[in-house]
């Protein structure tokens, strides 16, 4: 069996090992917080188990457990490597400009294509504190089970063998597949998916760590999360007030105005990742 597993190509074993990662980390609590927000809904029983559930999560993708054989290896894939100060810094504003660039490429992608609509939990039915624990458990979540299956199983073993490019374009495709699960997602969103994972793959892919993309990651989703429950309306989303569509009313100045503030801080987020990539080899030339 291990011999006719090493001839299957790279990436379809990095593909089926990181979707397989993702859903054993996702699905505890997709189910439970699915029950939660129907019975006892008072209280945000869900989260203590997903927290624990999280926790031997984190420990087993990064080597802990049996069977020790593997232990080796999982710690390579998961990539939970240190990032130096140095890097630190330069990491999060490059993913912080290149995550503005794709909010601001939706504001032109919406004038192109129409745009799904959320259609989310009305938070008015729960208790704040239960909503607010269900955002920050639901963000934890996603933070570390999908940096470690995408960017670190999936991404990692393609990249060492094709290269960063292949290595994104595949891991980002099939995490706009993943998000397929939620009802108003479409293909009208892959664009997005594609870009944030760019954003995401090119932080690992530098850094040599998943740390950066979980910590953005994660804070992307409260601050979209809370955005929609105070708005009505999700990150990817079209404006509230919708406007007409390029090819029925041309180009107007409003959309030449987000193409050319989406090519303005597009261009800031690559300096920021050439900078990181300095930072980067000057950290790992240092003694």
């Amino acid at each position: 069996m291990i011999a006719l597993w090493r001839r299957v190509p790279v990436i379809f074993q990095a593909a089926l090992t990181g979707l397989l990662v993702a859903l054993a980390g996702t699905t505890p609590w997709a189910v439970l917080v699915a029950l939660n927000t129907k019975y006892w809904t008072a209280v945000p029983w869900a989260v203590p188990p997903t927290a624990l559930y999280l926790w031997f999560f984190w420990r087993y993708v990064r080597g802990a457990g049996w069977p020790r054989s593997t232990a080796e290896v999982r710690r390579v894939l998961c990539r939970a490597n240190p990032v130096s100060d140095d890097a630190w810094g330069m990491a999060i504003v490059a993913g912080l400009l290149g995550l503005v660039a794709v909010l601001l490429f939706q504001g032109v992608l919406a004038r192109l294509v129409t745009l799904p609509q959320q259609r989310d939990l009305d938070p008015s039915k729960y208790p704040v504190a239960t909503v607010a624990l269900w955002v920050l458990m639901s963000a934890a979540v996603a933070g570390v089970t999908e940096e470690v299956a995408f960017r670190g199983y999936l991404q990692g073993p393609i990249e060492r063998r094709h290269g960063p490019l292949t290595a994104i374009l595949v891991t980002g495709v099939l995490f706009g597949f993943m998000h397929f699960s939620h009802p108003e997602v479409t293909l009208a969103l892959m664009p997005f998916y594609l870009a944030v994972a760019a954003v995401y793959g090119m932080l690992a892919y530098l850094t040599n760590s998943i740390f950066p993309s979980m910590v953005l990651h994660g804070g992307g989703n409260v601050f979209a999360a809370f955005a929609l429950f105070a708005g009505g309306r999700s990150e990817w989303q079209a404006p509230s007030i919708p406007r007409p569509l390029i090819w029925e009313t041309g180009p107007d100045a409003s959309f030449w105005l987000s193409v050319g503030a989406t090519l303005v801080v597009g261009a800031a987020a690559v300096w920021a990742y050439v900078t990181l990539a300095g930072a980067v080899r000057k950290a790992r030339a240092s003694p």
